[in-house]
């Protein structure tokens, strides 16, 4: 088996460090941000195809995703659940692109005001800062590391090199395609809401995790500033209480800002002794495991 450097500790790279591990490689994880500094530790983190393409290589992934969350959720202290939520929109809509990736979805005629189709079915909700953790500690216990290191160039020396780098990828593989897609979120308190809401005007959506709820968002394609604005987090929460009245008076709890890494289609290729996984968009989360998957089999070639 290889020796395999990974390169970047969020959701994508720690995806891919597990199942390298658990195909028998030696893995080492090399990163500048530890995973709960990460883009992901920001996500509201919900299965959703979002900002990915090329749309038949995104649904397969997602699909296989899906599919690997199913068995995350009933499992302690991963942070993964399987919950019921409806999509609205102002006019009339097809069936998503994505549409075979989940085992059903069906037309919602119970709609907000408003809107004039929407569509129901239940997706995994990942609450990021406990399955990062959780990752971490699957990782370890494969007997992988994880080191902090601030590298000016991909490193070499090892069999195989897999770039998961995200935003980083501008530098580490000289691709320009990849540009920030800004997400402005806030965190408020569980004002008893257990179903998700997502209107893609805007966006806006209402993640409902155990102990909070996370609401967004913004959508600036090359806006690089992580500071969150406080004008744009009142017009995002005042979006959502249009959305989810329940949500009116709930006190705010965080702020946060990701960058997400969008790029004209995702990258999984291999060219000679790097393997390239970036590019993942507003759904890294959606495809982590299963570009993971085509990483473990590029990498048995």
């Amino acid at each position: 088996m290889a020796r395999v450097v990974v390169v970047g500790a969020g959701v994508v790279g720690l995806t891919c460090a597990v199942r390298l591990l658990e195909a028998g490689h030696r893995v080492d994880l090399l990163a500048r941000d530890l995973p709960l500094e990460t883009t992901s530790a920001v996500a509201a983190a919900i299965w959703y195809p979002y900002r990915a393409l090329p749309q038949d290589r995104v649904t397969a992934w997602s699909g296989a995703s899906y599919a690997e969350f199913v068995g995350l959720a009933g499992e302690t202290g991963t942070g993964v659940r399987m919950v019921t939520g409806t999509e609205v929109f102002a006019e009339r809509k097809a069936d998503p692109w994505w549409r075979s990736a989940v085992p059903s979805l069906d037309r919602e005629t119970a709609l907000p005001s408003g809107y004039a189709d929407g569509w129901t079915f239940t997706t995994p909700i990942v609450e990021m800062p406990v399955y990062l953790r959780w990752l971490t500690g699957r990782v370890e216990a494969l007997g992988g590391t994880i080191t902090r290191m601030n590298l000016q160039s991909l490193p070499t020396g090892a069999d195989l090199v897999v770039n998961c780098a995200g935003l980083g990828a501008r530098h580490f593989a000289g691709d320009k395609s990849v540009v920030p897609v800004r997400g402005q979120v806030l965190v408020v308190d569980q004002v008893g809401i257990d179903r998700w809401t997502i209107d893609d005007a805007g966006p806006t959506y209402v993640i409902p995790r155990s102990k909070d709820v996370v609401v967004g968002g913004t959508a600036d394609e090359g806006d690089w500033s992580r500071t969150p604005s406080p004008e744009t987090a009142r017009e995002i929460l005042q979006r959502a209480s249009r959305l989810v009245p329940e949500l009116e008076g709930a006190r705010v709890l965080r702020h946060k800002v990701g960058l997400r890494p969008v790029r004209p289609a995702v990258r999984v290729e291999q060219v000679g002794q790097v393997i390239h996984c970036y590019g993942h968009g507003g759904a890294g989360v959606t495809m982590s495991w299963g570009t993971a998957d085509e990483v473990v089999l590029l990498a048995g070639r």
